[in-house]
């Protein structure tokens, strides 16, 4: 709980750079020394600390530590009631930023304590959420257990906006799995949460990047641009913001503003495996190959039972032309949708068209116009160019949420001079 409180506190300080909680919190249960932990977050000092509580009382140890030396720099013992554990964030923050001799520019304790909530029972929820939110492993299982948890929070503090401003994000995440009408009410349920969190806490960076991310789903380029913009204005050393603002950026063809806010958000999060299966994306559509493998690298590390970074470490050595890497990559983990679509493609640059087809067949079997926009990817990279065009004209039909990568996705350059992808281009009105 201490660590959860002061990190999220201590993000909303411009003056300091604070490894994301995703990262920190990667080493629960594990026991390194100061300096590991320094050097893996790239941080030079450390944060921990203790809970204990009794009834309606809590005693929280806090404790700064230099991640070189491993000397301490600062310590106290916090005894409140829980009801106070809002204030009780302003006063560790502010009590860290000065042991740091970091001088508070800003009216730090507005912003710390913007969006959040006085009631223990709603703030336990909301760290539950989150903690599920950011760590899932099962996208659908737990996405909808984080929007269980959300809903807790709010229902015991309605005026919760950091809670409404997560349950969005976890609704948006949630719609990435299901199509109908689940798919409809699940945006539908983000949109409205977005609102709500923006209506409480106007100058909160999260409800902007809830409806910025929902608007960018919903292929509504302009408004996400705008909600972007605003949160990186309102939190630009939040990691998710930048992460998110990076990817959006680029697949809009702001290529050198996206690069440096992923790269920057990478310096944040240094341990979150999302986080680096969108860095790779990010610096995929800025043609950035290199960099994109390295990131996809990272991800297999981090997760080396998941099939999503094969299949990504496949594409990149794909676009770098490596096709044997490739191929083996991708054979990893081959009932994944990814894989057999990375397969489809290096299948047939290797000259084994019978087998590209087959693994393209079985994606498009077993997953049908839910991936339309990637079935472009394997006909245009097979040269099929009306058949490419075919799956582009069904993923615009069905607003296939990965359309707003097509301004910039290099795997689609060979469709780039024909009249109606220049037709769909247009009619998704990608800012200038």
């Amino acid at each position: 709980m201490v660590a959860g409180l002061s990190l999220n506190s201590l993000s909303h300080i411009n003056e300091l750079q604070v490894a994301a909680r995703t990262s920190s919190f990667s080493f629960q249960g594990e026991h390194p020394d100061i300096a590991t932990v320094g050097r893996r977050l790239n941080v030079a000092s450390v944060l921990e600390g203790s809970v204990r509580r009794s009834g309606n009382t809590v005693r929280i140890t806090a404790q700064l530590d230099n991640a070189v030396t491993g000397f301490h720099i600062w310590s106290q013992t916090y005894d409140r009631d829980l009801g106070d554990v809002l204030q009780l964030q302003t006063e560790i923050a502010t009590a860290v930023a000065e042991a740091l001799k970091v001088k508070l520019l800003s009216d730090v304790t507005a912003k710390i304590e913007l969006g959040g909530t006085r009631n223990p029972a709603a703030l336990d929820a909301y760290l539950k959420a989150t903690n599920t939110h950011f760590t899932w492993r099962d996208p659908k299982r737990d996405q909808l257990a984080s929007i269980a948890s959300y809903s807790d929070a709010v229902r015991l503090d309605p005026k919760y906006a950091l809670a409404f401003a997560g349950r969005s994000l976890a609704f948006s995440d949630y719609a990435q799995w299901i199509t109908g009408q689940a798919l409809r009410d699940a945006l539908d349920n983000a949109h409205t949460d977005a609102r709500r969190a923006i209506a409480l806490a106007p100058e909160l960076a999260e409800g902007h990047l809830a409806l910025a991310s929902l608007s960018q789903r919903s292929l509504n380029f302009a408004q996400a641009s705008t909600e972007f913009e605003r949160a990186i204005e309102l939190a630009p050393g939040n990691a998710r913001v930048l992460r998110d603002y990076g990817w959006f950026a680029v697949c809009m063809g702001r290529i050198d503003a996206g690069t440096v806010a992923a790269r920057r958000a990478a310096v944040l999060d240094p341990l979150n495996p999302s986080g680096r299966e969108l860095l790779g994306y990010t610096m995929t559509n800025a043609r950035r190959p290199q960099e994109a493998l390295t990131a996809f690298q990272q991800l297999v590390a981090l997760l080396p039972d998941s099939p999503d970074g094969y299949a990504l470490r496949g594409i990149a050595h794909y676009a770098l032309g490596d096709l044997q890497s490739a191929r083996s990559s991708c054979e990893t983990k081959p009932d994944f949708a990814l894989s057999q679509l990375c397969l489809a493609m290096t299948y047939e640059r290797l000259g084994r068209h019978a087998d590209a087809r087959a693994m393209l067949a079985k994606a498009q079997a077993e997953n049908g116009e839910a991936l339309a926009y990637s079935y472009v990817w394997v006909y245009a990279q097979w040269g099929s160019v009306g058949k490419a065009l075919d799956w582009l004209e069904t993923a615009y039909r069905v607003r296939d949420s990965d359309l707003a990568q097509l301004k910039t996705d290099p795997l689609v350059d060979p469709l780039r001079r024909e009249p109606r992808y220049q037709a769909i281009e247009r009619a998704l009105k990608f800012p200038e």
